[in-house]
Order: C-alpha cells, then sequence, then structure tokens
C-alpha cells in the first residue's frame, strides 16, 4: 500500500500500514511482517546508517528491551539502508560507532515504501525521526516526528505506551504527564470534575 502525500497525524486512530520487508535481527537476516507480529509495537524510522545521533537512539530502545517486553511490547527500527549495512553496523563495537547487538529487529527499507507509507520520507532520500505506536489490533495510538538533529526519548516512549495501554484496558483516560500509580481519570464532565477537586 502507497500512500501518496500522507501526514504522520493521519495515520493516529487509523490501521498502521503493513508491510513485510527484509531485517537483521540476532545477528542474521530475517523477514519481518508488521501484522504478524503480536502485542503492542513501537516503530520508528531513523535516517541513515553509520550516522551520529541514530546509534544514540537504536542502543537506547535495545539497551530498554526488557521494560518493552514487560508491556508485551515489541520495537522495530526502519531506516533506507540495506539489509547488508544494518548487519556491518550491528558487528561494529560502539566504542568505535557501531551499534553492537542490537536486541530487536532494523527493517531494511530501501525502496522507501515503507517510509513513504507513514509520511515520514524527507527529500524523497531518508526518513525523519518518526516513531509509532501501534496497538495489538494494528491501530496506530501515537505519532510523532523529529527532524534529522534530534534524538528522542526512550523513558517518554515507555511511558506513552504504558498510558495506552492502560486506558485501552480501564477505559479511563490519563491526564498530562501521567505515569504507572497516578490517579487517572473517568471521561465525563463529572469524573473530570472529581479528578480536578482531589489535584488543586
Amino acid at each position: 500500500m502507497t500512500q501518496e502525500n500522507v501526514s504522520p497525524l493521519q495515520l493516529v486512530a487509523q490501521k498502521a500500514p503493513d508491510f513485510t520487508a527484509d531485517a537483521v535481527a540476532n545477528g542474521e537476516f530475517t523477514s519481518v511482517t508488521l501484522s504478524e507480529m503480536k502485542g503492542w509495537k513501537v516503530l520508528f524510522f531513523y535516517p541513515l546508517d553509520f550516522t551520529f545521533v541514530c546509534p544514540t537512539e537504536i542502543t537506547a530502545f535495545s539497551d530498554s528491551m526488557g521494560k518493552f517486553k514487560e508491556l508485551n511490547c515489541s520495537v522495530i527500527g526502519v531506516s533506507v539502508d540495506s539489509k547488508f549495512s544494518h548487519l556491518a553496523w550491528t558487528k561494529q563495537d560502539r566504542k568505535e560507532g557501531g551499534l553492537g547487538d542490537v536486541a530487536y529487529p532494523l527493517v531494511s527499507d530501501i525502496s522507501k515504501s515503507i517510509s513513504r507509507d507513514y509520511g515520514v520520507l524527507f527529500n524523497d532520500a531518508v526518513a525523519l525521526r518518526g516513531l509509532f505506536i501501534i496497538d495489538e489490533d494494528g491501530v496506530v495510538q501515537h505519532s510523532t516526528i523529529n527532524n534529522l538533529g534530534v534524538g528522542r526519548s526512550v523513558e517518554e516512549t515507555l511511558r506513552l505506551v504504558d498510558a495506552f495501554q492502560y486506558t485501552a484496558k480501564h477505559g479511563e483516560v490519563c491526564p498530562a504527564g501521567w505515569t504507572k500509580g497516578d490517579d487517572s481519570m473517568k471521561p465525563d464532565p463529572e469524573g473530570s470534575k472529581e479528578w480536578f477537586n482531589s489535584h488543586n
């Protein structure tokens, strides 16, 4: 499915565009089909292998995979590089600018079709730093996009996954800055009054 001029914001509350693509996982070539992955998913795009901000994000997500697994959430990284470039980067030590072992798949979007479908392709060349949280039914719950120069927060991504899972399970909504253990809010006039009365 190729969507022309799609905005990442237009994907929120819609089915995530499906794809099957080559990837590198556990130091080997594999294939990833988004719709076959169970549970929640964080799908993030980054511009290019062997660059500077990208490895800080990729390794930060990898180092936090235990926390994502506790939330029954997979992580998938995507760039327009080839699977061979991905593999070479994971074979390079972090101290030398490489990634070392990565605990989730890095997808090759060499045709740029996935980046285009998610509305993050920049100048028909590389992907902007788009990030999508997709629920267990394949619906996009969250979308953000950064310009090339600034990396994303893994802790904020974990907070958002946790919050969206809470609302899905309990039918309540999460106010600004909500973290696990905080009070949620009933999505009606009386429920919101109750929350504000107890927080002022």
